[in-house]
């Protein structure tokens, strides 16, 4: 029987992020994957929509800038340069694995015991667990999918045309990033809430901003409201986004006594279950589902499983939440509401992107960046962002924030201009 310190079950990049870290740490490590290497990001996430986005961003501008009517853009070439890409991507994650001389073994894990998982078969013993197998898209009891028709985020990624008509269920993230994207490529689109408001894990202030953009853009938007009262029968395409749930029903979790909730695995502060030897990272811990989140806690866990005497809670507050609508949303740190609920003495300063001159040049001016501050401490509490490179110009104020640099320091700082980054120390020169 092969024995390992270290076994990680899944290899997304909470996984990857780990069996590297367990490497540079000197354990013998592997790493089971059932289905294709990268996880859900690489495959059928962050990197194939972006890839989408970014496409459809660069034919939007060409017909603003250049005024003229382009044909319209084949899907079919955009999903080749996905996969293409995704290929890519995905080589270089298994050279790098075999150059670290990490065991990548593709198969479905089955765990025998608490030190036993069973691959392809045979069975392999270790020390340490770590399971890091993500989520799946969660369908509605009253709207299956199909695959034809009623579509996850998943088979969106592989149509070959442009639907004329598509129903997003749906107003998070995922809603949102493929409202802006089939709007941009001539799809008529209709987007449905069931809450108040769109991302609604957003500053209010800043979802309202995106709300009349999409609006103004053509996209029919229903917030409040239940998709039951509705007639979908005339829509081409549906895209059901309404969550994740995690999968763990096969891992055999039941017969060692994994504690879980709803299929979601338990962990304490350091990530730990209640079997002493394993751990949980990533989506399958029904925490914020975020690829970068995933990879810090799979630098994270290894760092505590080879110096228990020096162990660390794995919690960051300082998350950066990225969404790459267009305009992009970004936010770190708490929202207005947020700072009213905790009862916050707090100040808000705006600044908007008509003023600065690189909007005007990208010809991206619908931009807002809104910071949240506690003057008596001098510090950052939060700050939101929707316009250009909003998912960049957030890694600024996420260091601010995390590494407690006052206002008046920040207001220091010279940012280069002609740039977005400029919105920051315009809003700072109000506080």
């Amino acid at each position: 029987m092969e024995s390992y310190d270290l076994v990680i079950i899944g290899a997304g990049f909470a996984g990857i992020n780990a069996s590297l870290r367990a490497k540079d740490l000197n354990l013998k490590v592997a790493l089971i994957e059932k289905d294709l290497l990268g996880g859900t990001c690489l495959n059928r996430g962050c990197i194939p929509t972006k890839s989408f986005i970014q496409s459809a961003k660069l034919y939007l501008k060409a017909k603003n800038i250049l005024k003229i009517n382009l044909p319209q853009i084949d899907f079919k070439e955009l999903k080749d340069k996905k996969n293409n890409l995704i290929e890519r991507l995905r080589l270089s994650l298994s050279n790098t694995l075999k150059n670290r001389n990490i065991t990548y073994i593709n198969s479905f894990a089955k765990f025998k015991s608490e030190h036993e998982i069973e691959v392809n078969g045979s069975v392999i013993e270790a020390k340490n667990i770590i399971i890091a197998v993500g989520s799946r898209p969660q369908e509605l009891n009253f709207l299956k999918f199909d695959k034809k028709r009623v579509l996850s985020s998943d088979e969106i990624l592989e149509l070959d045309k442009i639907p004329s008509s598509i129903l997003i269920v749906g107003a998070g993230v995922i809603g949102c990033e493929f409202a802006s994207l089939f709007n941009i490529l001539g799809a008529e689109v209709t987007l449905v809430e069931l809450l108040p408001h769109i991302l609604p894990q957003e500053d209010n202030e800043i979802s309202l901003r995106l709300l009349r953009i999409f609006k103004k853009r053509g996209i029919k938007v229903y917030t409040s409201f239940d998709l039951r009262n509705m007639d979908i029968s005339n829509y081409e395409l549906i895209l059901v986004s309404v969550g994740r749930i995690p999968n763990t029903e096969t891992l055999g979790l039941e017969k060692i006594g994994i504690k879980q909730e709803k299929n979601w695995i338990v962990t304490d502060d350091y990530l730990k279950t209640n079997i002493p030897n394993i751990y949980a990272i990533g989506d399958c811990t029904n925490r914020l589902m975020l690829a970068h989140l995933a990879s810090y806690q799979g630098w994270q866990v290894p760092e505590n499983i080879v110096f228990p005497k020096e162990i660390k809670k794995i919690k960051n507050p300082y998350i950066p939440n990225c969404i790459f609508t267009y305009p992009e949303v970004a936010r770190v740190g708490l929202t207005e509401e947020e700072a009213k609920k905790q009862n916050l003495k707090f100040e808000i300063n705006r600044f908007d992107f008509l003023g600065l001159g690189m909007s005007h040049i990208l010809e991206e001016t619908e931009g807002l960046i809104k910071i949240i501050w506690d003057r008596e401490t001098d510090s950052l509490l939060g700050a939101s962002i929707i316009g250009p490179s909003a998912t960049e110009i957030i890694g600024i104020l996420n260091l601010a924030i995390q590494n407690k640099i006052k206002i008046s320091e920040l207001k220091n700082t010279i940012f280069a201009h002609p740039t977005i980054s400029e919105c920051i120390s315009e809003v700072l020169k109000q506080c």
